[in-house]
């Protein structure tokens, strides 16, 4: 059994897909499936079920995965203990990253981190907040730049704070609220709302000021990006609620800031922040890779 089929193993079981799988270990599929079912065959069982539209991971299949993360881990931990020893840093650092954070430079950081250690292999995924949430705690990621409600603690993972911003409206250019300079969340109950999928740390800060404010509204539209959450707003369809550092990178909409008791600085706030698991610091994500 090699180790290149358990890395083949647990990125189609992350994936779901031998497709994606295949793209994320820059192999072409028909290679993938053939070291799978060389696997499997060696196995003497089926790690996973597959149907033409899903993959799915068997029990055996579940077993056999947890050891070989394990595996991995082990290998790959050996690798950079061996390195150390030379006082060199390998590795591979995982990094999530949202698709409006804008508390830091990511590019530049990531240039600085590679200059000051070439060694370590920087995979960098795009997705949401929770979903990074989940795979830290689970260590299948590293580090993640996350957007969060003030209110929102997680769990299973350290975090540090980057920056807070209070929300603003986000209006049609010719929406009627569009000229003032400040508005109240009253003004915007009768409106259509875009905003992210309910139960998200995105969506969390906007319910939580219009449940504070003692207020119902109408989200007619969920979303599961800032582009397209703008895209509706410009195309009058709705209004919704960001970051001032997301929407002044946007045009064809209006900016208008929102008052209300405890808005400024209060538990409605997003904020910019860097999670890690909590068993590890932030450097040392680099030196001590998970599988």
């Amino acid at each position: 059994m090699e180790l290149q089929q358990m890395r083949y193993a647990v990125a189609i079981a992350e994936e779901r897909s031998f497709t994606r799988a295949a793209e994320r270990c820059f192999v072409v599929q028909s290679a993938l499936s053939r070291q799978i079912k060389a696997l499997e065959s060696e196995l003497g069982v089926a790690v996973f079920a597959r149907t033409s539209r899903k993959v799915e991971v068997t029990p055996a299949g579940e077993a056999f995965l947890a050891q070989a993360r394990a595996c991995l881990a082990a290998a790959e931990r050996a690798a950079v203990d061996a390195a150390a020893a030379q006082g060199a840093v390998r590795g591979t650092l995982r990094v999530g990253v949202i698709p409006t954070v804008t508390a830091v430079d990511v590019a530049v950081t990531l240039g600085a981190f590679h200059r000051r250690y070439p060694d370590v292999r920087v995979l960098v995924r795009s997705g949401g907040s929770d979903h990074f949430l989940e795979r830290i705690a689970a260590g299948r990621l590293d580090a993640a730049f996350l957007g969060l409600a003030e209110a929102v603690t997680p769990e299973g993972v350290r975090t540090q704070e980057l920056v807070r911003e209070r929300l603003v409206a986000v209006l049609p250019a010719n929406h009627r609220l569009a000229g003032r300079r400040r508005i109240r969340l009253e003004d915007l109950v009768d409106d259509p709302f875009v905003d992210f999928p309910a139960g998200s740390s995105g969506r969390e800060q906007s319910d939580l000021a219009f449940r504070e404010a003692g207020l119902r509204r109408e989200v007619g539209f969920e979303v599961t990006d800032a582009e397209l959450l703008t895209g509706l707003v410009r195309r009058g369809l709705a209004v919704g609620l960001l970051a001032p550092s997301v929407v002044q990178r946007v045009r064809g909409c209006a900016f208008v800031d929102v008052n209300r008791p405890g808005f400024d600085g209060g538990s409605d706030d997003t904020e910019g922040s860097l999670s890690w698991d909590r068993r590890s610091t932030p450097m040392s994500c680099a030196s001590e890779p998970r599988g």
